[in-house]
């Protein structure tokens, strides 16, 4: 097995993440993604782990069906185990050429299934699209579960209503069986009538609290949830409804000795630079949900990450105190890091300060690079960057109005006026996770190297504790 914190099919790319748990591995089934034109069929391949940090790359376990069948493209969907052993694999058949009466593909769900979750067999008699009432070319990521004490099982999908607003169609429909292979309509699990739709997605329980996690990209291109007393709902919102920003798309999860941990993809962006579009598809990265009091979840980057980094980087200073109630103040800590390692630090900061946070991969001076920064007068963690795009050469052409990275804004509560945060920048990728709650993943390019810094704007900020280790 390859010890790799983050995974990736090189020179390929991780699309949408089917985790399936026997409860001693996690088996990673990922959309493989090539981006070779002309644009081969997508097939799952699989990747496994026992520790989160060496994963065993089994390559692809589920082939296109080639460019004349239905599943050319074999999309998002689920595993399950019936009771005599067998594993059932549900996922989403679509062909560019095979169309809905509105000229985009169908969408169609398709069943294999496999003795040992590598081997499958294709079972086309039992693939089926969309019932009357929704749209045909939007019945996708099929996620199969069966809940405690029933016979049956429950099928919900990311489907639309056939009419309505379009951007406000979305909707969790649901479908069950005795046999896993005939399927009946059931009402829908969640109809909210505000997105597109509702992508990959799934239904778990922890404690008390049912949870439905999906991902969408009408209000942002993100990963949410809901949560309930009842499988069946009502799904009401938390005060932070989003498990990381625009960077993690379309994670899904299991659960491995009573923890549920996340998967997901961090976006690449094209032309490997941080003003290039987001891309479908990028890294597999990991993040680990824990369930506060009132049932909202909090996110943080697994211990066994963060511990895989155990060779101390020695710091210039490990202990600092910057900034005024009338300044900006920094300071450079180290000097050049490796470009693969897990930064921890422990900050305070007086009343009123406005902004405090880190400086990465910065230079001498501590104006270049990222910045992780906190913003207490707003109580959210954001990242920006110097220099930011600048749209000509005056001298105000700045990007002034774009004062971060704004897709990537993570809410949080900074009332306490400190914080611990854990920060991971290996190569291009980068995590950050402040207070073991909230997380805030992507990619940048632009800056490959440099140091660590500290800063802070209208306020004292004081480093309390700092390590820094690469990998072992």
């Amino acid at each position: 097995m390859r010890s790799e914190i983050f995974f990736r099919p090189a020179p390929h790319w991780v699309g949408d993440v089917i985790p399936f748990s026997d409860g001693k591995r996690l088996s990673l089934y990922y959309l493989y993604e090539r981006r070779t034109q002309p644009k081969p069929g997508t097939p799952w391949a699989l990747t496994t782990t026992t520790d989160l940090v060496h994963y065993e790359d089994r390559g692809i376990v589920l082939p296109s069906g080639g460019p004349q069948a239905e599943d050319h493209n074999a999309y998002t969907g689920s595993i399950v185990q019936d009771d005599e052993g067998l594993h059932h694999l549900f996922y989403t058949a679509s062909n560019p050429e095979r169309l809905a009466a509105d000229g985009r593909p169908l969408q169609l769900v398709s069943h294999a299934t496999s003795l040992d979750g590598e081997h499958w067999d294709k079972h086309p008699e039992d693939t089926f699209g969309a019932p009357a009432g929704y749209d045909p070319a939007d019945w996708r990521d099929p996620f199969v579960y069966r809940l405690p004490g029933e016979d049956q099982w429950s099928m919900i999908l990311a489907a639309r209503h056939a009419q309505g607003a379009d951007r406000r169609r979305g909707v969790v429909a649901r479908l069950t069986s005795h046999d896993l292979r005939r399927w009946r309509v059931e009402a829908p699990l969640w109809d909210p009538r505000r997105f597109v739709t509702q992508e990959c997605p799934e239904v778990f329980r922890i404690g008390q609290w049912w949870y439905l996690v999906y991902s969408e990209f009408t209000d942002r291109f993100v990963t949410r949830y809901r949560m309930s007393r009842s499988p069946h709902g009502p799904w009401t919102a938390p005060a932070h409804d989003t498990l990381d920003g625009r960077g993690f798309y379309a994670a899904k999860s299991a659960d491995l000795h009573g923890r549920r941990l996340f998967f997901g993809w961090i976006a690449s962006r094209s032309g490997a630079s941080d003003d290039g579009p987001w891309l479908w598809a990028g890294t597999m990265a990991c993040l680990e949900a824990s369930q506060n009091e009132d049932g909202s979840l909090s996110m943080s980057i697994p211990t066994e990450v963060l511990e895989a980094y155990g060779a101390p980087v020695a710091a210039t200073s490990p202990t600092a105190a910057v900034g005024s109630r009338e300044a900006y103040g920094a300071t450079v800590l180290t000097d050049v890091l490796p470009d693969d390692v897990a930064v921890g630090v422990d900050l305070s900061w007086e009343p009123g300060t406005r902004e405090t946070g880190l400086l990465i991969r910065t230079d001498a001076e501590g104006e270049t690079g990222y910045i992780v920064r906190l913003e207490p007068v707003h109580n959210r963690l954001v990242l920006d960057r110097w220099p930011r795009r600048t749209a000509g050469a005056e001298q105000w052409h700045l990007a002034g109005d774009i004062p971060h990275v704004i897709e990537l804004e993570r809410p949080i509560d900074l009332s306490a006026g400190r914080a611990h945060i854990d920060l991971i920048m290996s190569h291009e990728l980068l995590q950050c996770c402040v207070d073991t709650r909230v997380c805030l993943s992507t990619s940048v390019y632009d800056h490959p190297s440099g140091r660590l810094g500290l800063f802070s704007l209208d306020g004292a900020t004081t480093l309390a504790g700092l390590s820094i280790r690469t990998r072992t």
